[in-house]
């Protein structure tokens, strides 16, 4: 028997959760976010996506002699060289083994340096501003603060831009992601894990770093802070490898993964993905879990494209995998969804006249599709319930 998902039942639901200013709601932004920027013809992407930005590094690195024989070392050890996160938590895992020696042939001082130079090209890309107020960014922060919250937004990211910080600062929106002062802010496990945090502040955790996020070494002792500004010469904290910040809590990379933990534990909390692709299994590991202890919970991840490649090639099968498993992890692709682990079809069960939520229908080659797996178009849902908030808001603490 054939399984069918109604679209207007579940844009109702989705619109309703995110409409209550007292539930947890957070926002889970990935790789795949940047892409759906509009650029002027010859700008896109404002950021590549991670197979193309590591294209670009490759090439502008083809001169370097010890990072040619490196991607050839990634070859042997069956890595992805077109993937800059594996090559980078590569270049770490030998930076871990060569102190003393070499390993591979890399001495630690080869690897120091071809660490801060693949870290140097990433900024050199990804150090870019939002070219204007209309973006999904820009959506996303003026959703943020359309109303006062009982509970304030939480935002995830394992992106390392600061395309987020500008449009939250654009539109002076507060926001707290870990690090206080001024002159070169230190992160404040406290506030992180006590949640001591003025309630209107947004909540900005940067998973695998930033590229305003520093190290340096003072009296013998590992330091990390933020700077208002981009450095080129400093070492730069850009952490997509799953090395765990030498394995210190007092470093941010656990302390955050726990925050995404808590979150997800909170009673009846949503967390909606976008962007994410499941390739990182340590943060798989760390949704799922959660949603294990907490039934309660909700993590809606909408996916880019088409259920299928072709010929019945699964996307994204990792995502598929885990959904057809936990009932409280849902995953919209354009053309299908895996919705309580029942896996079918959009199709129309019931009508209705709500032109709101009729938008976000649409007909492709005669199959229906809810396309808010592109971070553009589910911008414009949340912008859509600008204005409807406070009054479901108002409504629903009258009755």
């Amino acid at each position: 028997m054939s399984i069918y998902h109604d679209p207007i039942r579940h844009l109702e639901y989705l619109r309703q959760s995110l409409s209550q200013d007292s539930k947890p709601i957070g926002f889970f932004i990935s790789a795949g976010c940047p892409l759906s920027v509009q650029m002027p013809e010859g700008k896109w992407p404002l950021i590549p996506d991670v197979k193309n930005l590591t294209l670009w590094i490759n090439n502008e690195m083809s001169a370097n002699e010890k990072y040619v024989a490196l991607l050839l070392e990634v070859d042997k050890a069956k890595k992805d060289r077109n993937n800059i996160e594996d090559i980078l938590s590569f270049i770490r895992g030998l930076k871990q083994v060569s102190v003393g020696g070499k390993v591979r042939g890399f001495s630690e001082k080869d690897l120091e340096s071809l660490e801060s130079e693949v870290c140097k090209q990433i900024v050199r890309k990804i150090n870019v501003e939002l070219p204007n107020n209309q973006t999904p960014y820009h959506k996303l922060s003026k959703w943020i603060s359309s109303i006062d919250r009982e509970i304030p937004i939480d935002i995830f990211t394992t992106n390392y831009d600061l395309l987020l910080e500008d449009s939250l600062e654009s539109l002076e929106i507060p926001y707290f992601d870990g690090f206080v002062g001024s002159k070169k802010s230190f992160f404040d496990l406290r506030a992180v894990e006590n949640n001591l945090i003025p309630i209107h502040w947004t909540r900005l955790w940067k998973i695998h770093g930033s590229i305003n996020w520093y190290q340096e070494e003072i009296q013998e002792q590992k330091k990390i802070y933020r700077s208002s500004e981009i450095k080129e010469d400093a070492s730069h904290l850009i952490y997509p490898s799953h090395l765990k910040y030498e394995q210190s809590r007092k470093m941010p990379y656990l302390a955050l993964i726990d925050q995404l933990n808590r979150f997800i534990r909170q009673k009846s909390s949503l967390l909606v993905l976008s962007g994410y692709s499941f390739n990182d299994e340590h943060l798989n590991d760390t949704i799922i879990n959660a949603l294990k202890a907490n039934p309660s919970a909700m993590v809606l991840a909408l996916m880019h494209d088409s259920y299928f490649i072709k010929d019945g090639i699964e996307r994204y099968p990792k995502a598929n995998k885990l959904a057809l498993d936990r009932h409280n992890l849902n995953v919209w692709a354009f053309d299908k969804a895996i919705i309580g682990t029942n896996y079918g079809e959009w199709k129309k069960q019931k009508e209705t006249e709500d032109k709101d939520l009729l938008r976000f229908i649409t007909m492709e080659e005669e199959i229906l599709q809810i396309r808010l797996g592109d971070f553009a178009t589910f911008t414009d849902f949340l912008k859509m319930l600008i204005g409807n908030i406070s009054e479901t808001n108002k409504d629903s603490k009258d009755d």
